[in-house]
C-alpha cells in the first residue's frame, strides 16, 4: 500500500472501534467492512483473494502460488509428491486451487451444492457462516483416503473451528500423520492456538500452519450493537441510475470435454496440463467477444450490433460466480496476457453469498453493492439472496468498468440469471458498457465401474459406443443431433407388413425385431404433405416455442435434449433451434431408442449419465396417444436421477405436464416415414444384432435421398419462429398458471373403444392423428374412427384409407381427431386336447 492509498479499514476502525494488530503487512492484505450477520459483525475483506475486491488476476493467482511453494518447502519433495489439497467453499475455492498449483498436487474443494448421483464422502460445519454445511464430493473417493499430507486452505484463519471440524471428520475415517493449514492471514488468539495444538496431540498427528501474514483483531465488547447501529444509519444501497442497458453478448468458449471447471469433484495433474494448454485459445475467444462481432443473447442485440470500440483500451472485469472462482481467475489472467496493457486493464472478482454493508467511502472496503436473486438452484436451505461488490462505480467514475465478462457454469445459467430487473445480468448491464456471458459446462463425474482385483482401473467411458452423426448417418447436420444408435444399414431387416403383423399378434416376434418396407407415397399424397405443412407450420412453431420456453423456465438453461427416435427427433431438432434462436443456447441433442415392452435403451441411458448431469436431460417426443410410451419411459427411469417427465408438442392423451397444446392436431412429420426423419428407420432390437454394450440399432436409407423432406420440414417450421415469439411467451405464461396434472383421459377413451369394438388388446387401438397415420403407413389397418366434423387435419388419413380400402367412420364424443384400429386378424383361440393354443384366422 503506497502512501497515497488510504487503508480500506479506516471507516470501520474509527466508528466501530475495530483494530488490527501484529504484522505491518495486514493493512496491505485486508480491509474492513460490516457484515449483515447477527453472529459476526465484522468482515476482513481480502485485497488479494479476488472475492469482494476486484484485483489483478496475477496478484490473486500469485498469492496462492506463493503459499503452495512454501508448503512444498515445508514438506520436502517426497512428502509433497503424496500431498492432497482441500479448499473451503465458497471463499477459498480459487485460493485453494492456486495453492495446489504451487504445490503441484491434486485438489478438491468442499461445496454447498449437492450433485445428483454423487454421494458425499464427508461433510462438516462452519459455525459462524451464513451458510454452514459443507459437502465433500470427490469423483474418486480414494482422493481423500491416502495417508500423505493433507493441506487445508482457507482465506483467513480466525478461530480454527472450521479446520478442527474438518480434521476430526476426515481423521476418523482416514488418519494421517501430517496436516498443513494454509491461509492468507492468521488471526488466532493464544487460546485458539493452544486448542489447535491440543487437538494435534489428541489425534497423534502433526499440524503445521503457513500464512502470508499474522496478527489479530481487537473488537469492543459491544461490537454487535455498534454494527447494528451503523448499518441502520447508513441504510440500504442507493438504487442504480436509470440508463439504457448495455449490450449483452454470449460467447461460446471451446472448453475441452472432460476438463473440470473447478475442484468440486477433484482436479489432477492431467487436468492442470490440459487447462494450461487451452487457456490462450480461450482468452482469444474472450478477446474477440469484447469486439463488435458478438453472438445474440435472448434476442436483445443482433450479432454485430455492438458499436465500434465499446471497450477499446478500457477496463475489463472478469466476474466469477460463488464457488466457481478458479476457472474465471485463470481466464482473467490469460485475457490480461492477451490484451494490450492487460495487466493494468483486467481485474477479477466473484459474486458471493455474504451480505455486507456498502459504504461509498475510500476508507471502507465495500464501496458498492448489487444484490440479486440466486440463479444457481441452491438446495442447502440458505438465503436465496446473492451479492456482488465493488463492481458498480458509485460516486467515483474512475472505478467504472468498461466491460464485464461474467463466467458461470451451466447449472447457474437459469432464467433467474436473465429475467427481471433484479437479475444479475440486468443489473450488470446498468453499470458498464458491455456484458459478455461465458457459460462453462459444470463437470459431472462419470460413474465408476467395479474394478477386478489386480487389474488396472478401467475408463468408465471406454465401454460405451460412439454416437453417430450426419451426413454419414442421417441427413441431419452433425450439430443438430447425435444418434445413440448402432448402424444396421447393411442388414436386411424389412418384411412385408402383413407378415410382420401376423408374427407380432401371434407373439412369435416383437415388432422391433424387423422393419416394415418403407411406404413410398404417391405424388398426390406427397402434395398433401406439403399442403399440410404449409397450413400447420405456424401452429407447430408455436407449440415448439411453448414447450421450449416452459422447459427453460422450469428446468433451467443447462438443458440436454434426448428425443425418442425417430418421431421425436425432428421435434428435438426444432426445440434445439428455438433455444438457439430465443436464448442463444447451443443445446446438446441426442436421439435415443425406446421400444414398447422392451424399455429405453439402457446403453444410451449409461451414455447420457456419463456425459451429462442426469436431471438436466429432457426426453422429447412428438405427441402422446394413449400414453403407453409415457408409462414405458417412467418405468425405465424409475430409481435413477433422470427426470421421467416427457415433453411433447401435442398431448391429446393428457398424460404429460410439458406440452405445446393438448389439441389433437396434425404434425406433418407424422405423414411420412424416414423421408421426414433424416432418412432413418425406426429402431431395432434383436439379440443377434445388438449386444449388451451396443446401442439399439437403425438403418440409414441413403437410397431414399431423392424424396427426403427432412430439412424442408425443419426450415419451414423454423421460419415462423420470429413471428410467434410474443404468442409463445404468452402461451408459456398461461401454462405456468394452469393445473397441468395429467388425467389420462386418453387411456380411458382407448379402453372404452376397445370394449365397444371387441378388441381385447389395447395396443391395437392407436388414438390421435399421428398414431393413426402410423397405422396406415406401417401396420394392417382395420378401420379409422374420425371425430365428426374434423376437416383438413384428416385429409391425408382419408386419402391413405381410400388407397388401402379402409373404412372411415364418423363418430361423436371422440376426444381425438381420429383413432386408428389395427386389424385383430390373428388371436389366440380355444386350446386343443393337449392344451396347445390353436390360432384362429378370422375372415
Amino acid at each position: 500500500m503506497t502512501a497515497q492509498q488510504e487503508w480500506t479499514g479506516r471507516w470501520v476502525a474509527d466508528r466501530a472501534g475495530v483494530a488490527l494488530t501484529g504484522s505491518d503487512r495486514l493493512p496491505e492484505l485486508v480491509g474492513l467492512a460490516l457484515r449483515e450477520n447477527p453472529k459476526r459483525a465484522h468482515l476482513l475483506v481480502s485485497t488479494v483473494l479476488g472475492k469482494h475486491v476486484p484485483q489483478r488476476p496475477s496478484v490473486v493467482h500469485g498469492a496462492g502460488l506463493d503459499l503452495g511453494r512454501r508448503v512444498r518447502e515445508l514438506l520436502g519433495e517426497e512428502a509433497a509428491a503424496r500431498a492432497v489439497v482441500l479448499g473451503y467453499a465458497e471463499t477459498a475455492t480459487g485460493l485453494g486451487h492456486s495453492v495446489a498449483d504451487g504445490l503441484d498436487a491434486p485438489y478438491l474443494h468442499s461445496t454447498r451444492r449437492p450433485v445428483a448421483g454423487v454421494t458425499p464422502v464427508g461433510g462438516f460445519e462452519e459455525e459462524h457462516s451464513h451458510a454452514t454445511s459443507h459437502l465433500l464430493l470427490p469423483a474418486d473417493p480414494a482422493l481423500l483416503a491416502g495417508d500423505g499430507p493433507l493441506v487445508l486452505v482457507d482465506d483467513e484463519f480466525s478461530t480454527g473451528n472450521t479446520v478442527l471440524n474438518t480434521i476430526r471428520e476426515l481423521h476418523a475415517h482416514h488418519p494421517r500423520d501430517h496436516y498443513v493449514v494454509v491461509a492468507l492471514v492468521d488471526l488466532r488468539d493464544e487460546a485458539d492456538r493452544r486448542r489447535l495444538a491440543d487437538t494435534a496431540v489428541e489425534l497423534g498427528t502433526r499440524l503445521d500452519l503457513v500464512a502470508t501474514a499474522g496478527g489479530g483483531v481487537e473488537l469492543p465488547g459491544d461490537i454487535l450493537a455498534r454494527a447494528e447501529r451503523l448499518i441502520a444509519e447508513v441504510g440500504p444501497a442507493p438504487a442504480l441510475p436509470a440508463v439504457a442497458p448495455a449490450p449483452l453478448v454470449r460467447v461460446a468458449l471451446d472448453w475441452p470435454e472432460g476438463l473440470p471447471d473447478g475442484g468440486r469433484h477433484g482436479f489432477g495433474a492431467a487436468h492442470r496440463s490440459q487447462l494450461e494448454a487451452v487457456l490462450p485459445q480461450l482468452a482469444s475467444q474472450l478477446a474477440a467477444a469484447l469486439e463488435p462481432a458478438g453472438s445474440v443473447e435472448d434476442g436483445l442485440e443482433p450479432a454485430g450490433s455492438v458499436e465500434d470500440g465499446p471497450v477499446g483500451d478500457g477496463r475489463v472485469l472478469v466476474l466469477g460466480c460463488e464457488e466457481l472462482m478458479y476457472a474465471p481467475l485463470r481466464l482473467a489472467g490469460a485475457l490480461a496476457d492477451r490484451l494490450a496493457n492487460g495487466e493494468e486493464r483486467v481485474r477479477y472478482s466473484t459474486t458471493t453469498r455474504s451480505p455486507v454493508l456498502a459504504v461509498d467511502d475510500p476508507g471502507y472496503a465495500i464501496r458498492t453493492r448489487l444484490s440479486f436473486p440466486a440463479h444457481d438452484e441452491p438446495q442447502d436451505g440458505g438465503s436465496r439472496e446473492r451479492f456482488v461488490y465493488n463492481v458498480a462505480p458509485g460516486a467515483d467514475p474512475a472505478r467504472r468498468f468498461d466491460a464485464v465478462v461474467l463466467v458461470v457454469d451451466d447449472v447457474a445459467d437459469t432464467p433467474e440469471l436473465h429475467e427481471g430487473e433484479r437479475s444479475l445480468l440486468a443489473q450488470l448491464r446498468q453499470v458498464t458498457d458491455l456484458v459478455v456471458l461465458a457459460v462453462l459446462p459444470s463437470h459431472r463425474p462419470s460413474r465408476l465401474r467395479a474394478v477386478v482385483p489386480g487389474a488396472a482401473p478401467a475408463d468408465p467411458l471406454s465401454a460405451l459406443p460412439t454416437p453417430l452423426h450426419g451426413p454419414e448417418f442421417s441427413s441431419y447436420r452433425a450439430d443438430e443431433v447425435s444418434w445413440l444408435l448402432k448402424d444396421l444399414s447393411d442388414v436386411p431387416l424389412e418384411a412385408p407388413t402383413e407378415e410382420r403383423e401376423e408374427a407380432v399378434q401371434n407373439g412369435g416376434a416383437h415388432y422391433a425385431e424387423s422393419l416394415p418396407v418403407e411406404y413410398q407415397p404417391s405424388p398426390e399424397y406427397q402434395e398433401l404433405f406439403h399442403q399440410a405443412l404449409r397450413i400447420s407450420a405456424r401452429r407447430i412453431a408455436l407449440a415448439v416455442g411453448t414447450v421450449a420456453e416452459t422447459l427453460v423456465r422450469e428446468r433451467g438453461r443447462g438443458l440436454v435434449l434426448a428425443s425418442l427416435a425417430r418421431a421425436g427427433t425432428p421435434v428435438g431438432v426444432l426445440i434445439r433451434r428455438w433455444l438457439a434462436f430465443a436464448h442463444g443456447l447451443d443445446t446438446p441433442h441426442y436421439a435415443v431408442s425406446i421400444i414398447r415392452g422392451r424399455g429405453l435403451d439402457p446403453v444410451a441411458v449409461r451414455y447420457l449419465d456419463a456425459h451429462h448431469n442426469a436431471p438436466d436431460v429432457v426426453f422429447v417426443d412428438g405427441w402422446t396417444g394413449k400414453g403407453a410410451i409415457t408409462r414405458e419411459l417412467a418405468e425405465a427411469l424409475a430409481g435413477t436421477a433422470f427426470d421421467p417427465e416427457l415433453a411433447v408438442l401435442a398431448d391429446p392423451g393428457r398424460c404429460v405436464r410439458t406440452y405445446g397444446t393438448r389439441d389433437d392436431f396434425l404434425i406433418p412429420s407424422a405423414c411420412l416415414n424416414s423421408t421426414v426423419s433424416g432418412l432413418i428407420s425406426r429402431t431395432v432390437l434383436r439379440t443377434d444384432l445388438i449386444g449388451p454394450d451396443d446401442f439399439h440399432g437403425a438403418k440409414h436409407y441413403t437410397e431414399l435421398a431423392g424424396g427426403d423432406v427432412s430439412g424442408a420440414f425443419l426450415d419451414t417450421v423454423a421460419d415462423h419462429f420470429a413471428e410467434v415469439l410474443a404468442e409463445v411467451r404468452a402461451a408459456a405464461d398461461r401454462l405456468a398458471a394452469e393445473d397441468r396434472t395429467p388425467d389420462w383421459a386418453g387411456w380411458a377413451a382407448v379402453e372404452r373403444i376397445s370394449a365397444e369394438y371387441g378388441i381385447d388388446n389395447v395396443n391395437l387401438v392407436k388414438p390421435g392423428v399421428g398414431e393413426t397415420t402410423r397405422v396406415m403407413l406401417r401396420r394392417v389397418p382395420w378401420r379409422v374412427l374420425a371425430r365428426r366434423g374434423t376437416g383438413a387435419d384428416l385429409d391425408h388419413v382419408r386419402l391413405l384409407a381410400a388407397q388401402r380400402g379402409i373404412p372411415v367412420e364418423e363418430v361423436d364424443d371422440l376426444p381425438y381427431s381420429c383413432v386408428g384400429l389395427i386389424h385383430p386378424r390373428y388371436s389366440r383361440g380355444a386350446t386343443g386336447a393337449s392344451g396347445t393354443a390353436v390360432l384362429v384366422k378370422e375372415s
